[in-house]
């Protein structure tokens, strides 16, 4: 079955996580992506936390749905193979720091012109222009400097990490919408371009609200903990049996009130003056935050789930990365799934988010270094055996 970016094909130029998460998401959807890696070790991200004699847990989760071809870029052999590929090639990949690819003569104005429909997609710290263009950045400095860390955690504490990797895997996911975009505006104009997203332009493009709310109040905004602008309830309940994750989250606005309180046994809580009104909850927050922890101490995160769940009062428990990756819900959906990788055995990793009725996702194990050289040589550059173990010998592959 035809994909939706069936005949698309990718050269994955990048490392770590920003890159390889946007690449990953362009082969889940069809595309041909080729992981181009240096021969002694490739991606970095190969031995990033390694926990045994294999490739890594972080590479193996960023990498499926791709081909490895090695080219040491420090060779001409190795230039000019790559300057073919992208003759034959619609999209290029790269998270270099600043400059390194143009210091190999490898920069958007030299491949442009072997290609003129190149999609030349470029991810960077900080972008390419404006006052920190030449700085470096990872996951925690995108997040301080688009402001994400300042409005996570509790008032008390200094401004909080947030794990889930919005400035990595987020920029990713704004780079494969870009690198769609300018597919598309490809069929109309015939040209490629160049598209650029920096980490801090896609944390920031994620803390909108925050950033509305301070113009609404004049002043930056604080960190609030769990609790969301003033709704009550709108918080985090502890529930049994106590455990460090023993949590659900629940938001009830006034229409769902009567039903939260119906769902808890308390139907008469509803009309409560003191609880009838948004304002008048809010104004009286430590009582009901008090009776609503009262109820959910006595059953578990999933039961009070399952209860409000059906009542209509959106909840949800505070799983653990152990509940989630044996959640059935998600498994129903594919989206935690089994790999076996040569070198590993079998390894649950996530699966794609994005669900097309007419190309369902099919996920394939990543690539061992260097595992399609020969096939690709052979079939995009025309390189035969004897050749390969020429560029072999020579340190090019």
């Amino acid at each position: 079955m035809d994909k939706a970016l069936s005949g698309i094909r990718v050269i994955d130029m990048t490392h770590n996580q920003a890159g390889p998460a946007c690449a990953q998401m362009l082969g889940f959807l069809g595309a041909d992506v080729i992981k181009l890696e240096e021969p002694k070790g490739g991606d970095i991200a190969r031995r990033n936390m390694r926990d045994q004699d294999s490739d890594s847990l972080f590479f193996l989760l960023f990498n499926a749905n791709k081909r490895s071809l090695t080219l040491n870029l420090k060779t001409g052999r190795g230039k000019e193979l790559l300057k073919e590929l992208i003759a034959k090639s619609d999209v290029l990949v790269e998270n270099f720091s600043p400059g390194a690819l143009d210091r190999l003569g490898l920069g958007w104005e030299v491949l442009s012109k072997i290609n003129p429909r190149l999609i030349y997609a470029t991810i960077k710290g900080f972008g390419s222009y404006g006052p920190y263009a030449n700085y470096k950045s990872f996951e925690p400095v995108a997040q301080a400097m688009g402001g994400a860390m300042s409005v996570t955690g509790f008032p008390e504490n200094p401004p909080t990490f947030v794990v889930p990797a919005i400035g990595d895997s987020g920029t990713g996911m704004h780079m494969a919408i870009g690198i769609l975009a300018a597919l598309q505006q490809r069929h109309n104009s015939g040209r490629g371009q160049h598209v650029e997203v920096s980490m801090q332009d896609a944390v920031v493009n994620l803390i909108r609200v925050s950033l509305r709310d301070h113009q609404r109040f004049g002043h930056a905004m604080p960190r609030r903990g769990n609790q969301m602008g003033q709704g009550i309830p709108s918080t985090t309940y502890p529930c049994a049996p106590g455990g460090p994750n023993d949590y659900i989250f629940v938001t009830a606005q006034q229409q769902m009130w009567p039903a939260m309180a119906g769902a808890m046994g308390r139907p008469e809580l509803a009309d409560d003056p003191r609880f009838n009104t948004a304002e008048m909850r809010w104004e009286n927050r430590a009582s009901l935050n008090a009776i609503i922890e009262d109820w959910t101490r006595q059953r578990s995160k999933h039961d009070v789930m399952r209860v409000l769940g059906e009542a209509g009062v959106p909840c949800g428990a505070c799983q653990d990365t152990g509940e989630v990756l044996a959640d059935p819900h998600l498994k129903a959906r594919e989206m935690i799934v089994d790999i076996d990788y040569p070198t590993r055995g079998t390894y649950k990793t996530v699966g794609c988010p994005v669900k097309l009725s007419d190309s369902p996702a099919e996920l394939s194990r990543p690539p061992l270094l260097g595992e399609h050289t020969e096939a690709l040589l052979n079939e995009l550059c025309g390189v035969g055996l004897e050749d390969l173990k020429r560029l072999r010998d020579d340190g090019v592959v």
